[in-house]
């Protein structure tokens, strides 16, 4: 029977993981599709039908090419950041409330914070050990940013946390039952999508990456496999976030086709935030990490354990 229940664990873990990477492989195709649209242009209609095949004919690509690396780099940690960045982002996805596996957070959130804040030490490394200043700079930016913002995604966290006293996912689902937290904490779930974006490198914040302003960010020295992860892995957490705020503002989880409607637009914003809205100056972004959004946190955090209090 132990056996048994170990089986399926593994089985639903790994259904998991393979529906995440498919999921990643198609917002990819969907991100490029809407880019094009909101461009005037086509995107990728070429391979298969409507290009629905582009996304692995991307990845047989990415992970065919040649694995070059710097002559002067720390090669064991310049190797593995991005396979540890991509373990990270696939055991954040343990917290989903998944039935199949039987696995239940008691303190999910606090797992979410964890797994996010070791996040940035998969960052840092990938920078500081290729060796080259350009990468270096841009490892300490991208850390810089996505601390900044932590603290901030933590603080509007706890709001949430103190209307539903419980760190479990699961219980969003059930005191979201009458009335969508999205209309509790409007303000509140704004700054929340906003600190999504830089915690996950898009743009307006997408400094860490830097494209268009210097050669590359953090990742510079990276391609093929390297480069492949460290683009899964952050198309996987962009999913995933889109994830959170259904479950923390939109009604929860429940496996209907309206949950992954829901998460299917959050999703899109990211996409159309990306087409739409110009990339922010660097002080600017930092200003609005602790002068805006965490005295607003704050602010917000002490009115609703008022309002907590006074429903006791």
């Amino acid at each position: 029977m132990f056996l048994n229940d170990i089986y399926m664990i593994f089985l639903g873990l790994l259904i998991l993981i393979i529906g995440v990477l498919v999921g990643v492989a198609y917002l990819t195709l969907l991100e490029r599709k809407v880019l094009g649209y909101i461009q005037i242009r086509k995107g990728p209609n070429k391979v298969g039908f409507l290009g629905i095949l582009q996304p692995f004919s991307d990845a047989i690509k990415l992970f065919t090419k040649e694995q070059t690396y710097p002559n002067f780099s720390n090669y064991l940690s310049y190797y593995f950041s991005p396979v540890l960045s991509f373990i990270l982002s696939l055991m954040i996805w343990l917290l989903i409330p998944y039935y199949f596996n039987m696995i239940s957070f008691n303190l999910g959130v606090l797992f979410f914070l964890c797994c996010t804040s070791m996040g940035v030490y998969t960052v840092m490394v990938a920078g500081w050990s290729s060796n080259s200043n350009y990468a270096l700079l841009g490892g300490l930016r991208a850390v810089a940013q996505t601390i900044s913002y932590e603290v901030s995604l933590a603080l509007i966290l706890m709001s949430s946390i103190i209307m539903i006293m419980d760190f479990n996912l699961m219980s969003f689902f059930f005191y979201q039952n009458y009335i969508w937290f999205i209309i509790l904490m409007f303000p509140l779930s704004l700054c929340w999508m906003s600190s999504s974006l830089a915690e996950t490198n898009r743009t307006p914040f997408d400094f860490a990456e830097g494209e268009s302003e210097l050669v590359s960010g953090f990742n510079i020295e990276y391609s093929s496999g390297g480069f492949a992860l460290i683009f899964l892995a952050e198309y996987s957490s962009i999913l995933f976030m889109s994830l959170l705020f259904v479950l923390l503002y939109m009604g929860g989880f429940s496996l209907s086709i309206i949950f992954y409607l829901k998460l299917v637009f959050i999703s899109f914003l990211f996409i159309w935030v990306r087409g739409t809205l110009p990339r922010y100056r660097y002080d600017k972004l930092m200003y609005l990490a602790w002068k805006s959004y965490l005295p607003i946190s704050l602010n917000f955090l002490l009115f609703f354990l008022g309002f907590k209090i006074l429903l006791l």
